[in-house]
Protein backbone atom coordinates (compact mmCIF):
# COMPACT_ATOMS: atom_id res chain seq x y z
CA UNK A 1 0.00 0.00 0.00
CA UNK A 2 1.58 3.11 -1.00
CA UNK A 3 2.01 6.36 0.97
CA UNK A 4 -0.28 9.38 0.26
CA UNK A 5 1.93 12.16 -1.63
CA UNK A 6 1.88 15.18 0.70
CA UNK A 7 -0.21 18.27 -0.56
CA UNK A 8 2.10 20.88 -2.46
CA UNK A 9 2.56 24.23 -0.22
CA UNK A 10 0.53 27.18 -1.53
CA UNK A 11 2.68 29.02 -3.91
CA UNK A 12 3.88 32.29 -2.25
CA UNK A 13 3.35 35.37 -4.94
CA UNK A 14 6.21 36.76 -5.88
CA UNK A 15 6.75 40.51 -4.12
CA UNK A 16 7.90 42.87 -6.90
CA UNK A 17 10.15 45.59 -6.26
CA UNK A 18 9.07 48.32 -4.36
CA UNK A 19 5.87 46.68 -3.02
CA UNK A 20 7.78 46.07 0.23
CA UNK A 21 8.21 49.26 1.17
CA UNK A 22 4.66 49.97 0.19
CA UNK A 23 2.23 49.88 3.28
CA UNK A 24 -1.26 49.05 3.09
CA UNK A 25 -3.68 49.98 5.67
CA UNK A 26 -7.32 51.39 6.10
CA UNK A 27 -8.06 55.18 7.68
CA UNK A 28 -8.95 58.20 7.16
CA UNK A 29 -5.98 58.79 5.21
CA UNK A 30 -5.36 54.94 4.43
CA UNK A 31 -2.35 55.98 2.14
CA UNK A 32 1.11 57.13 2.10
CA UNK A 33 0.37 60.17 -0.84
CA UNK A 34 -2.80 61.33 1.12
CA UNK A 35 -0.90 61.58 4.60
CA UNK A 36 1.96 63.74 3.00
CA UNK A 37 -1.11 65.88 1.48
CA UNK A 38 -2.65 66.62 4.37
CA UNK A 39 0.61 67.39 6.29
CA UNK A 40 1.02 69.86 3.50
CA UNK A 41 -2.19 71.53 3.27
CA UNK A 42 -1.84 71.92 7.24
CA UNK A 43 1.78 73.29 7.31
CA UNK A 44 0.86 75.73 4.59
CA UNK A 45 -2.05 77.05 6.29
CA UNK A 46 -0.22 77.22 9.23
CA UNK A 47 2.85 79.77 7.25
CA UNK A 48 -0.20 81.87 5.96
CA UNK A 49 -1.48 82.07 9.73
CA UNK A 50 1.30 83.26 10.76
CA UNK A 51 2.36 85.36 8.06
CA UNK A 52 -1.11 87.27 7.99
CA UNK A 53 -1.04 87.67 11.81
CA UNK A 54 2.61 88.75 11.51
CA UNK A 55 1.78 90.99 8.94
CA UNK A 56 -1.05 92.31 10.49
CA UNK A 57 0.79 93.17 13.34
CA UNK A 58 3.85 95.12 12.09
CA UNK A 59 2.88 96.14 8.73
CA UNK A 60 2.47 100.26 7.73
CA UNK A 61 3.15 100.96 11.63
CA UNK A 62 4.43 104.29 11.89
CA UNK A 63 6.18 104.09 14.86
CA UNK A 64 10.02 103.30 14.64
CA UNK A 65 10.44 99.11 14.71
CA UNK A 66 11.54 98.51 18.30
CA UNK A 67 10.65 101.51 19.98
CA UNK A 68 7.96 102.26 22.62
CA UNK A 69 5.20 103.89 20.56
CA UNK A 70 5.53 100.62 17.90
CA UNK A 71 5.26 97.99 20.68
CA UNK A 72 2.25 99.81 21.96
CA UNK A 73 0.74 99.99 18.78
CA UNK A 74 1.46 96.26 18.24
CA UNK A 75 -0.19 95.52 21.39
CA UNK A 76 -3.14 97.26 19.81
CA UNK A 77 -3.32 94.96 16.48
CA UNK A 78 -3.03 92.21 18.67
CA UNK A 79 -6.33 92.17 20.13
CA UNK A 80 -7.71 92.10 16.78
CA UNK A 81 -5.57 88.88 15.35
CA UNK A 82 -7.15 87.19 19.17
CA UNK A 83 -10.45 88.27 18.01
CA UNK A 84 -9.79 87.01 14.82
CA UNK A 85 -8.74 83.21 15.92
CA UNK A 86 -11.81 83.35 18.17
CA UNK A 87 -14.21 84.22 15.39
CA UNK A 88 -12.67 81.77 13.20
CA UNK A 89 -12.39 79.15 15.59
CA UNK A 90 -15.99 79.37 16.69
CA UNK A 91 -16.99 79.66 13.06
CA UNK A 92 -15.51 76.56 11.70
CA UNK A 93 -15.86 74.23 14.00
CA UNK A 94 -19.44 74.66 14.85
CA UNK A 95 -20.17 74.91 11.24
CA UNK A 96 -18.62 71.76 10.45
CA UNK A 97 -19.88 69.89 13.53
CA UNK A 98 -23.57 71.43 13.02
CA UNK A 99 -23.49 70.20 9.36
CA UNK A 100 -22.56 66.21 10.41
CA UNK A 101 -25.34 66.47 13.21
CA UNK A 102 -27.77 67.87 10.41
CA UNK A 103 -26.29 65.60 7.50
CA UNK A 104 -26.47 68.33 5.42
CA UNK A 105 -23.42 70.01 4.04
CA UNK A 106 -25.28 73.65 2.86
CA UNK A 107 -26.92 74.63 5.63
CA UNK A 108 -25.26 76.76 8.25
CA UNK A 109 -25.54 77.60 12.21
CA UNK A 110 -26.94 80.65 11.18
CA UNK A 111 -30.14 79.19 10.13
CA UNK A 112 -31.08 78.74 13.46
CA UNK A 113 -31.30 82.36 14.01
CA UNK A 114 -28.44 83.21 16.29
CA UNK A 115 -27.94 86.20 14.00
CA UNK A 116 -31.34 87.27 13.38
CA UNK A 117 -32.06 87.77 17.29
CA UNK A 118 -28.69 89.73 17.21
CA UNK A 119 -29.67 92.20 14.74
CA UNK A 120 -33.08 92.31 16.38
CA UNK A 121 -31.39 93.25 20.24
CA UNK A 122 -29.22 95.83 18.48
CA UNK A 123 -32.49 96.98 16.52
CA UNK A 124 -34.67 97.11 19.40
CA UNK A 125 -32.46 98.98 21.28
CA UNK A 126 -31.92 102.09 19.04
CA UNK A 127 -36.07 101.94 18.28
CA UNK A 128 -36.97 102.12 21.92
CA UNK A 129 -33.80 104.08 23.59
CA UNK A 130 -32.08 105.85 20.77
CA UNK A 131 -27.77 106.11 19.74
CA UNK A 132 -27.90 105.90 23.23
CA UNK A 133 -29.68 102.15 23.49
CA UNK A 134 -26.41 100.68 21.46
CA UNK A 135 -23.95 102.46 24.15
CA UNK A 136 -26.06 100.60 26.87
CA UNK A 137 -25.32 97.71 25.13
CA UNK A 138 -21.51 97.94 25.36
CA UNK A 139 -19.40 96.50 28.34
CA UNK A 140 -18.85 92.82 29.69
CA UNK A 141 -22.33 92.25 31.24
CA UNK A 142 -24.30 93.15 28.28
CA UNK A 143 -21.94 91.04 26.36
CA UNK A 144 -22.46 87.87 28.82
CA UNK A 145 -26.30 88.99 28.78
CA UNK A 146 -26.18 88.62 25.12
CA UNK A 147 -24.18 85.61 25.36
CA UNK A 148 -26.59 84.13 27.70
CA UNK A 149 -29.99 84.55 26.12
CA UNK A 150 -28.73 83.52 22.63
CA UNK A 151 -27.66 79.92 24.50
CA UNK A 152 -30.90 79.57 25.94
CA UNK A 153 -32.92 80.56 23.54
CA UNK A 154 -31.33 77.56 21.39
CA UNK A 155 -31.02 75.12 23.78
CA UNK A 156 -35.12 75.37 24.95
CA UNK A 157 -35.69 75.38 21.41
CA UNK A 158 -33.55 71.91 20.95
CA UNK A 159 -34.76 70.69 24.71
CA UNK A 160 -38.93 71.34 23.01
CA UNK A 161 -38.33 70.55 19.26
CA UNK A 162 -36.00 66.68 19.50
CA UNK A 163 -36.84 65.82 23.12
CA UNK A 164 -40.23 63.67 23.45
CA UNK A 165 -41.68 60.91 21.24
CA UNK A 166 -41.98 62.87 18.34
CA UNK A 167 -39.09 64.40 18.12
CA UNK A 168 -37.43 65.63 14.64
CA UNK A 169 -34.35 67.35 13.35
CA UNK A 170 -35.61 68.79 9.91
CA UNK A 171 -38.83 70.28 12.33
CA UNK A 172 -36.14 72.04 14.46
CA UNK A 173 -34.57 73.78 11.34
CA UNK A 174 -37.72 74.63 10.23
CA UNK A 175 -39.20 76.30 13.32
CA UNK A 176 -35.83 78.30 13.43
CA UNK A 177 -35.84 79.02 9.89
CA UNK A 178 -39.38 80.61 10.65
CA UNK A 179 -38.38 81.90 13.95
CA UNK A 180 -34.90 83.87 12.00
CA UNK A 181 -37.25 85.22 9.06
CA UNK A 182 -39.91 86.61 11.77
CA UNK A 183 -37.20 88.48 13.94
CA UNK A 184 -35.53 89.41 10.34
CA UNK A 185 -39.16 90.94 9.22
CA UNK A 186 -39.53 92.55 13.13
CA UNK A 187 -35.99 94.46 13.01
CA UNK A 188 -36.36 95.49 9.13
CA UNK A 189 -39.95 97.23 10.03
CA UNK A 190 -38.16 99.16 13.31
CA UNK A 191 -35.58 99.79 10.83
CA UNK A 192 -38.10 102.08 8.68
CA UNK A 193 -39.16 103.94 11.57
CA UNK A 194 -35.87 105.40 12.50
CA UNK A 195 -34.45 108.72 12.06
CA UNK A 196 -31.82 108.68 9.04
CA UNK A 197 -29.00 109.32 12.00
CA UNK A 198 -29.89 106.92 14.05
CA UNK A 199 -30.15 104.37 11.13
CA UNK A 200 -26.92 105.07 9.76
CA UNK A 201 -25.10 104.68 13.50
CA UNK A 202 -26.96 101.08 13.51
CA UNK A 203 -26.42 99.76 10.23
CA UNK A 204 -22.72 99.67 11.11
CA UNK A 205 -23.42 97.40 13.71
CA UNK A 206 -25.21 95.07 11.42
CA UNK A 207 -22.17 93.99 9.50
CA UNK A 208 -19.45 91.47 11.01
CA UNK A 209 -16.77 94.20 12.12
CA UNK A 210 -13.46 93.02 14.11
CA UNK A 211 -14.09 97.22 15.24
CA UNK A 212 -17.32 95.41 17.29
CA UNK A 213 -15.12 93.91 19.57
CA UNK A 214 -13.73 94.88 22.83
CA UNK A 215 -10.45 93.80 24.22
CA UNK A 216 -12.60 93.45 27.74
CA UNK A 217 -14.44 90.88 25.75
CA UNK A 218 -12.25 88.31 25.59
CA UNK A 219 -11.35 87.11 28.80
CA UNK A 220 -15.17 85.48 28.86
CA UNK A 221 -14.65 84.53 25.24
CA UNK A 222 -11.39 82.48 25.10
CA UNK A 223 -12.41 80.26 28.04
CA UNK A 224 -15.68 79.67 26.20
CA UNK A 225 -14.59 78.73 23.14
CA UNK A 226 -11.88 76.67 23.78
CA UNK A 227 -14.00 74.99 26.38
CA UNK A 228 -16.60 74.21 23.66
CA UNK A 229 -13.99 73.64 20.51
CA UNK A 230 -12.27 71.32 23.17
CA UNK A 231 -15.37 69.16 23.90
CA UNK A 232 -16.26 69.19 19.99
CA UNK A 233 -12.71 68.22 18.82
CA UNK A 234 -12.61 65.43 21.96
CA UNK A 235 -16.04 64.00 20.51
CA UNK A 236 -14.91 63.71 16.99
CA UNK A 237 -14.78 59.84 16.66
CA UNK A 238 -18.64 60.48 18.11
CA UNK A 239 -19.15 62.86 14.92
CA UNK A 240 -17.52 60.53 13.03
CA UNK A 241 -20.08 57.91 13.55
CA UNK A 242 -22.87 60.32 14.11
CA UNK A 243 -22.13 61.69 9.93
CA UNK A 244 -23.07 58.07 9.36
CA UNK A 245 -26.83 58.56 10.36
CA UNK A 246 -29.40 57.58 13.09
CA UNK A 247 -29.82 53.61 12.50
CA UNK A 248 -25.82 53.20 12.24
CA UNK A 249 -25.70 55.28 15.38
CA UNK A 250 -27.79 53.40 17.21
CA UNK A 251 -27.10 50.02 16.06
CA UNK A 252 -23.27 50.88 16.83
CA UNK A 253 -24.02 51.90 20.59
CA UNK A 254 -24.29 55.45 20.56
CA UNK A 255 -28.25 57.39 21.75
CA UNK A 256 -28.35 59.50 18.67
CA UNK A 257 -30.67 62.22 19.82
CA UNK A 258 -28.51 62.63 23.28
CA UNK A 259 -25.30 62.96 21.18
CA UNK A 260 -27.15 65.54 18.39
CA UNK A 261 -28.13 67.69 21.58
CA UNK A 262 -24.85 67.67 22.66
CA UNK A 263 -23.17 68.37 20.02
CA UNK A 264 -25.80 71.26 19.24
CA UNK A 265 -25.31 72.91 22.81
CA UNK A 266 -22.12 72.97 21.87
CA UNK A 267 -22.40 74.88 18.31
CA UNK A 268 -24.64 77.64 20.27
CA UNK A 269 -22.36 78.54 22.20
CA UNK A 270 -19.48 79.21 19.94
CA UNK A 271 -22.17 80.64 17.30
CA UNK A 272 -23.46 82.77 20.15
CA UNK A 273 -19.68 84.15 21.10
CA UNK A 274 -19.17 84.75 17.73
CA UNK A 275 -22.33 86.61 16.82
CA UNK A 276 -21.79 88.60 19.80
CA UNK A 277 -18.37 89.62 19.52
CA UNK A 278 -18.29 90.58 16.15
CA UNK A 279 -21.88 90.81 14.43
CA UNK A 280 -23.26 88.70 11.62
CA UNK A 281 -21.21 86.39 9.69
CA UNK A 282 -23.58 84.70 7.20
CA UNK A 283 -21.39 82.70 5.13
CA UNK A 284 -17.82 82.59 6.57
CA UNK A 285 -18.76 79.27 8.70
CA UNK A 286 -19.99 77.44 5.18
CA UNK A 287 -17.15 79.20 2.77
CA UNK A 288 -14.28 77.48 5.31
CA UNK A 289 -16.28 74.60 6.06
CA UNK A 290 -16.52 73.97 2.01
CA UNK A 291 -13.09 74.53 1.65
CA UNK A 292 -11.68 72.26 4.67
CA UNK A 293 -13.80 68.92 3.37
CA UNK A 294 -11.82 69.79 -0.33
CA UNK A 295 -8.43 70.36 1.06
CA UNK A 296 -8.37 68.38 4.02
CA UNK A 297 -9.84 64.87 1.45
CA UNK A 298 -10.95 63.27 4.52
CA UNK A 299 -14.34 62.81 6.70
CA UNK A 300 -12.40 62.42 9.90
CA UNK A 301 -13.05 64.94 12.38
CA UNK A 302 -10.09 65.09 14.70
CA UNK A 303 -8.30 66.69 10.85
CA UNK A 304 -11.08 68.20 9.42
CA UNK A 305 -11.16 70.56 12.67
CA UNK A 306 -8.30 72.11 12.59
CA UNK A 307 -7.68 72.53 8.58
CA UNK A 308 -11.12 74.18 9.10
CA UNK A 309 -10.04 76.80 12.29
CA UNK A 310 -6.69 77.79 10.30
CA UNK A 311 -8.78 77.99 7.03
CA UNK A 312 -10.80 80.37 9.01
CA UNK A 313 -8.21 82.56 10.01
CA UNK A 314 -6.28 82.72 6.31
CA UNK A 315 -9.69 83.93 5.39
CA UNK A 316 -10.37 86.27 8.30
CA UNK A 317 -7.34 88.07 8.39
CA UNK A 318 -6.79 87.80 4.13
CA UNK A 319 -9.76 89.96 3.97
CA UNK A 320 -8.85 92.26 6.87
CA UNK A 321 -5.13 92.48 5.33
CA UNK A 322 -6.44 93.21 1.74
CA UNK A 323 -9.09 95.60 2.59
CA UNK A 324 -7.51 97.74 4.94
CA UNK A 325 -4.06 98.17 2.76
CA UNK A 326 -5.91 97.89 -0.86
CA UNK A 327 -8.60 99.60 -0.42
CA UNK A 328 -8.90 101.22 3.25
CA UNK A 329 -12.00 99.76 4.32
CA UNK A 330 -10.77 97.59 7.24
CA UNK A 331 -14.08 97.77 8.93
CA UNK A 332 -15.95 96.32 6.30
CA UNK A 333 -14.23 92.74 5.76
CA UNK A 334 -17.95 90.76 5.98
CA UNK A 335 -18.88 92.66 2.17
CA UNK A 336 -15.65 90.25 1.11
CA UNK A 337 -16.47 87.32 3.12
CA UNK A 338 -19.87 87.45 2.21
CA UNK A 339 -19.57 87.64 -1.35
CA UNK A 340 -17.50 85.33 -2.19
CA UNK A 341 -18.83 82.92 0.56
CA UNK A 342 -22.12 83.73 -1.32
CA UNK A 343 -20.58 83.02 -4.42
CA UNK A 344 -19.01 79.27 -3.45
CA UNK A 345 -22.37 78.47 -1.65
CA UNK A 346 -24.68 79.20 -5.30
CA UNK A 347 -21.63 76.80 -6.98
CA UNK A 348 -22.38 74.32 -4.48
CA UNK A 349 -25.97 74.40 -4.79
CA UNK A 350 -25.79 74.55 -9.03
CA UNK A 351 -23.51 71.63 -9.21
CA UNK A 352 -26.12 69.46 -6.76
CA UNK A 353 -28.50 70.57 -7.97
CA UNK A 354 -30.82 70.25 -4.27
CA UNK A 355 -30.19 71.63 -0.71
Amino acid sequence: MTSATPAAPPAVPAVRAGDAGRSRESGPLPSRRARLRYRIVLSVLVVLALGLAVGMITVDNPMPAGSDGFWTIARMRVVTVVVMAVVAVSQAMATVAFQTVTNNRIITPSIMGFESLYVAVQTASVYFFGIAGLVALQGLPQFVLQIAVMVGLAVALYGWLLSGRYGNLHVMLLVGIVIGGGLGAVSSFMRRLLSPSEFDVLSARMFGSMANADAEYLPVAIPLVLVAGGLLLARSRRLDVVALGRDITQNLGIRHRAEVMKVLLLVSILMAVSTALVGPMTFLGFLVATLAYQLADTYDHRRVFPVAALLGFVVLAGAYFVMKHVFYAQGVVSIIIELVGGSVFLLVVLRKGRL
